[in-house]
């Protein structure tokens, strides 16, 4: 492989990694800080001990998404410098602000809210886990910023020296493609951490060991709720971006469906198997008119295809193949985002009805309770392939339609430097990976009783406060 395709791997490989963990992290926030707000206002202690038990997970997912993003940064200036050369004027600023302010925020306002319990005011250590929500997802808006000025370049203009330089921050701010993007991205995580609710809490009714079950119960509740409302909403968002996808990034339209000749109306592919190489479908199974309604709500309308899309590019920017590198990749990408939604949103109707009419948990409805264990997995899913259907999609262009992925890449990085960093990310991530699902099991499979948070003595009254600390200090 030549050093673009391995800086490319590299940088897909951690980004992946690094998305595992930012949407539950987004999602589990906020209903960590519901379930304290229930707290609060009610006085129900069954709701704390669900902010407690849901706490420590989100505690041991935000520290792995913390490692993986920081990593990911360093590689704008290792394996694609002319890229930080060219747009870091623009896409610097949103990072700065997402840093200093938004994970600042997030950051130490999570300490307060770990070692707040019991020190705190209800209601100030109540503010201080809503604060950790807000600028958690204040955080993914500054990415989103960044990341859609490589989709939909605005609020810019390229000086002399050849590099795009920031004309209107406000521009960036607001990007048509940001205000579609942002709550398809929350949205995903709320559905990520209702799921992940959901799995982990039907483990619990299913095994019905002796303790109390009814925080699980409420969590069930909540994460049926959420999940079913979150899953619908995100796939709206969704529908709503592909709509502008066919106005700003048709190639991309194009290369999800695998629609290599122009159609008006179009249909939409159920199935497909392609050959590349000549561009042409051999086997294509469409629902007649179905590509045109969903791209503008009518069932005429010209979808342009990849053929004529490239013919087209060539005439715009010059000689290049302007088609995304691994069509397969976009097309089945597309069909495993579309489809994971679909059962999580058939998953939440039915467990509603079931929960809702009592026919869930003390032995009925096992077979349910077992596919909701198995559901957890549904949204890391969607979230994976929906990534690399943007990110797989716009290529080759890496800022659409100013610079292309080729004339990104670090001039002076070698092939030797590219593979040694790549097997070290990906060894050391595996087992970062190995970690966080051996920590988020152990502690996922405890009782909520109502016990200490992740930090051994922290939250305890005070001779238990000691007495832990004690022990825990006295352990090593």
């Amino acid at each position: 492989m030549d050093a673009l395709t391995l800086a490319r791997l590299q940088f897909g490989i951690t980004t992946v990694y690094h998305f595992f963990f930012v949407p539950l992290s987004l999602g589990l926030s906020i209903m960590v800080a519901l379930m304290q707000t229930i707290y609060v206002t009610r006085g129900d202690e069954k709701y704390k001990q669900m902010a407690k038990f849901w706490g420590k997970l989100l505690l041991i997912n935000f520290a792995m998404g913390v490692v993986t993003g920081i990593v990911q940064e360093f590689q704008f200036g290792m394996n694609w410098s002319e890229y930080s050369r060219f747009v870091g004027d623009i896409f610097g600023a949103p990072l700065a602000v997402e840093a200093l302010v938004a994970f600042f925020i997030e950051s130490t306002f999570l300490g307060v809210w770990i070692f707040g319990w019991d020190k705190l005011s209800k209601r100030v250590h109540l503010a201080a886990i809503w604060l950790v929500a807000i600028a958690a997802n204040i955080s993914a808006f500054w990415i989103l910023v960044a990341n859609s000025f490589m989709q939909n370049p605005v609020g810019y203009t390229i000086a002399e020296s050849g590099r795009a330089e920031m004309t209107d921050f406000f521009a960036l701010i607001q990007n048509p493609n940001v205000w579609l993007q942002f709550p398809h991205v929350v949205l995903g995580g709320l559905t990520t951490a209702a799921f992940f609710v959901l799995g982990i809490s039907a483990f619990h009714l299913l095994r019905n060991k002796t303790g109390d079950l009814q925080p699980f119960y409420a969590s069930v509740r909540m994460g049926l709720i959420i999940g079913t409302v979150a899953v619908l909403a995100t796939m709206l968002f969704g529908h709503a971006q592909g709509q502008r996808m066919a106005d700003t990034q048709p190639m991309k339209l194009a290369s999800a469906e695998g629609l290599w000749e122009s159609e008006d109306p179009a249909g939409l592919s159920m199935f497909q198997i392609g050959n590349e190489k000549d561009r042409t479908s051999i086997v294509n199974i469409r629902i007649p008119s179905l590509l045109s309604f969903l791209s503008y709500n009518t069932p005429d309308g010209m979808v342009h295809g990849i053929n004529q899309l490239q013919a087209e590019y060539e005439a715009q920017y010059g000689p290049g193949d302007y088609v995304p590198p691994a069509i397969w990749l976009t097309y089945w990408s597309f069909r495993a985002m579309v489809g994971a939604g679909v059962l999580m949103f058939v998953l939440g109707i039915v467990g509603s009805i079931r929960f809702f009419r009592n026919n869930l948990g003390n032995g009925k409805g096992k077979w349910l309770l077992r596919l909701l264990m198995v559901a957890i997995f549904l949204p890391y899913l969607a979230n994976t392939t929906g990534w690399l259907l943007t990110e797989m999609g716009r290529q080759p262009w890496i800022v659409q339609g100013l610079m292309t992925i080729d004339q990104a890449i670090s001039p002076n990085v070698t092939i030797e430097m590219l593979w040694i960093s790549l097997i070290g990310f990906t060894l050391i991530y595996g087992l970062l990976m190995v970690a966080d699902i051996y920590l988020l099991q152990k502690y996922a499979r405890h009782n909520m009783d109502g016990g200490d948070t992740l930090i051994p003595w922290a939250g305890s009254s005070e001779p238990e406060n000691a007495e832990n600390k004690a022990r825990y200090e006295g352990a090593y």
